[in-house]
Formats: structure tokens, sequence, C-alpha cells
């Protein structure tokens, strides 16, 4: 394994690659730093320090902008706009044919789709920038009421300021998808998906460290124990997959004989990948969020009744029926984005046209019904095992005393384990091109 690190590092392009994809990484996590203009910053230190953790309504949102968010950075948006836009691209695909016809036309079609999704990114960034700056005015940003600087964000609130933070937290987000894009092309890859890597894994070690500190260090060493037996499963599911074989039936091209080779389809046990957990989260923060617009005391001091229910089982996250409706939704969002992204028909169609089949079923509408029922089974185990994971941070939130955001769950395993793994292969396959031994045995 060291050996093979050490051919990584002996490869000149391999290792030009690598250490730029490093430097923009270090300019990403420099700019997660750096406070928006007009942003009292040790007021947000004080508020930071008081909360203690990042509950709430923006905990998913601060957990992928690696803790800028809730600093009030130039990157305090981080990549949520590009992954909501991209989401929405991919779920218009199947409401606007137009989108599902340029999906189609292969490379130039979908560099059409990618620059529909930049426009995207950057009108969601200035929405939600909006949205973050009267909050941050408004002093509800970190749901303290009793800490004098909690109200006092920001150290100008006239108009044409709060135009200027808005509209330099909308040009972190566009700068943020340039960094992603020039680590795609120059770098070793994915590049959004190693800026949100980046920005999960800088949160694990005060995660873990405030485990320790505030129970002891026998807990701490328990969880970690739980999350490294979380890792295995997870690389474990991740890597599995149903191979459905195919056969391809010679024929004739010219003087030239084709086909006649055996292949297989693979079909993950987690085709859906991190996004039924992002549904499911956001899906629940709405009653929390409409019963926050309406917690004001009537005359008497009282609060309505549905407030306080949803209160007091939709907001910790620590509540039996919050665990098990988070759980439901993370199943049936799973089959409905499994349903979105593999298309049966399609497939069956495909294999059709160049003369694949699979043995003993016949070509065509049995093909797509015979994938379609291999598909539902199979995404059964897959979506309880993604609600298992999910549940962790809340079972931690319940027993241990940990914050939602405890690393070795949820959408934040995911993710590490998902682009970790993901990023080896694309090493790999670089090392490989060199006639190198790879990295994976």
């Amino acid at each position: 394994m060291f050996s093979a690190i050490a051919r990584v590092f002996r490869t000149p392009d391999l290792r030009r690659k690598i250490g730029f994809t490093l430097g923009i990484i270090a300019i990403y996590r420099f700019g997660a730093h750096i406070p928006a203009p007009f942003v009292d910053f040790p007021n947000v230190k004080t508020c930071l320090d008081q909360s203690g953790s990042t509950e709430g309504l923006l905990s998913l949102v601060n957990l992928f902008s690696g803790g800028a968010l809730l600093q009030l950075s130039i990157f305090a948006l981080g990549v949520m706009p590009y992954i909501t836009g991209t989401i929405i691209v991919q779920l218009l695909r199947v409401v606007i044919p137009h989108f599902e016809t340029l999906y189609k036309e292969g490379q130039a079609g979908q560099a059409k789709l990618t620059q529909y999704t930049r426009y995207l990114t950057i009108a969601l960034a200035l929405l939600q920038s909006t949205t973050l700056v009267t909050v941050a005015r408004s002093g509800q940003l970190f749901g303290i009421t009793g800490v004098p600087e909690c109200q006092q964000l920001l150290t100008d609130e006239a108009w044409w300021a709060q135009l200027l933070m808005i509209v330099t937290l909308t040009a972190g987000t566009g700068l943020i998808m340039w960094m992603a894009e020039l680590v795609t092309e120059r770098g070793i890859g994915n590049g959004m998906s190693l800026l949100i890597f980046t920005s999960i894994a800088a949160t694990f070690p005060s995660a873990l460290w405030s485990i320790a500190v505030a129970r002891s260090f026998d807990i701490f060493l328990l969880v970690l124990a739980v999350g490294i037996a979380t890792v295995a499963l997870v690389v474990f599911v991740e890597q599995s997959q149903r191979r459905v074989p195919v056969q391809y039936a010679k024929r004739m091209v010219g003087r030239r004989t084709l086909g006649g080779s055996n292949t297989y389809i693979p079909i993950k046990v987690n085709m859906a990948g991190v996004v039924p957990v992002i549904f499911a989260s956001s899906l629940l923060y709405i009653p929390a969020l409409i019963a926050q617009f309406n917690a004001n005391p009537a005359a008497d001091g009282s609060v309505p009744g549905w407030v306080s229910w949803i209160q007091a089982n939709f907001v910790n996250g620590d509540h039996p029926l919050y665990m098990a409706v988070y759980f439901l939704l993370i199943i049936g969002f799973t089959y409905f984005y499994v349903a979105i992204t593999f298309n049966p028909v399609e497939v069956a169609d495909n294999m059709k046209k160049y003369g694949g089949f699979i043995p003993g079923i016949r070509a065509g509408r049995p093909t797509a019904e015979y994938l379609d029922y291999v598909l539902t089974r199979i995404t059964l185990p897959g979506s309880i095992y993604l609600g298992l994971i999910a549940l962790l941070p809340l079972l931690a939130l319940a027993t241990v005393g940990a914050n939602q955001n405890f690393p070795f769950g949820g959408a934040s395993i995911l993710i590490i384990v998902g682009v970790g793994l993901e990023t080896v292969k694309q090493i790999d396959a670089q090392l490989q091109q060199r006639h190198y031994e790879g990295l994976l045995r």
C-alpha cells in the first residue's frame, strides 16, 4: 500500500494533479473562515460558543458548508445551492421532455444541462443568501434569545450593506462552483464531491472532541469503535451490487463480426446514494419551520397547541415519532429516486437494439419486467440500510448526548465513504494507465 502511494508521488503528472487539488482545497477552507462584509465576527463567535452545537433548521446546510454557514463567511452557502440545483435538474428530466431529449443527445446535450444547472445554482444562491441575511438581521440565526450579541450580528443594517452581503455570498457560491470545475478538469476529478468531502471532514475533529469533553474518554472510545464498524459496513454495502448477466449475439457489420461477448448490468444495493437522506431531512424541516414562524405567544402567554406538539416531536430529533417518520420517508424517497434514475424500459430497449439479451429472458418487455423485478427487491435492503445509517446521529443524540452532526452517520458518513472510494478509483485508474500496479488489489 505504501509503495503504491509512493508511486503516485513519483509520477509527475499525477503529482501535479494532486498538488493542484490540494491547493484548491486549501483556498476553499481559507475562504470558509473569512467573514462576509458587515458581519460582527466577535458576536458571531460568542453565539457559536453559547449554542454549543448546530442543531436546528440550518444544521444540514451548515454540515455541507464545513461550519462556514453559522460563521457568516464568504463561503457560507457552501455547495448546497449546487446540490439542490443538480437534484432539481434531474427531477425536471421526468417532467420536461426537452431535458430528457438533451440528456439522450450525449456530451453536447449534457453540457447544455450542466449550463442550466449553473444558472439555477446562482438563482438558488441568490435566494438562500437573501434568506440567510434576513435571518441574521432578525437575530434568529442561532435560536438564542437570552444573549444580546446574537441580536446584533451585523455592524450595519442599511439596505445597501445587506445588498452587498447578498452579492458577496452569491459570488462565493459561484467561485466554489468554478473551483470545483477546475478540480474536475485539471485535478484528480470529482471536484464538487471533493469539496463536499472536505467540508464534512473538517467538522469531524471538533465533533469527536466535543463528545470526549462533554461525556468521558470511555464514551469517546465507544463512539470511535462504533464509527469504525459503521465505516466498514458502509464500504461493504456501497461496493455491493447485483450483476445481471447479459449476452450479445454475433452480428455482421460490413466485413467485421461484432458481438458475441458476455457482460453484466451492475445494479448497486444503494443506487440512490445520499439523496433520499437529504430529501427526508429537508421535508422534516418544513413543520419545524412553520412552527417557528407561528411560535409567538398570545396575550396570555400561551402558544398554540399544534405549535407545542410540533416543537415537542419534530424539532430536537430524539423523539421516537420523529425517528419513525424519518425512517419511512427515507425508504419512500429511495424507491422514488431509483425509479427516476434507472429506467428498465430504456435499458431493455438499448439491449435489444444492440442484440443483447439476459439468458432465459426474452428481449423487449419481458427483459424490462425482469429488471424492474430485480430492482424493486434489491432496493428494499438498500433503503433499510440508508434509514439505519441516517438514524445513527439521532440515536447518538438520544443516548450519548451528541448533537445532530454526529460524524459517524447520516449524510456525512455516506458522502465521506462514497467520495473516498471514488477518488481512490480515479487515482488507481490513472496509475494503471501508466503501466503501474494500482492502489487497489
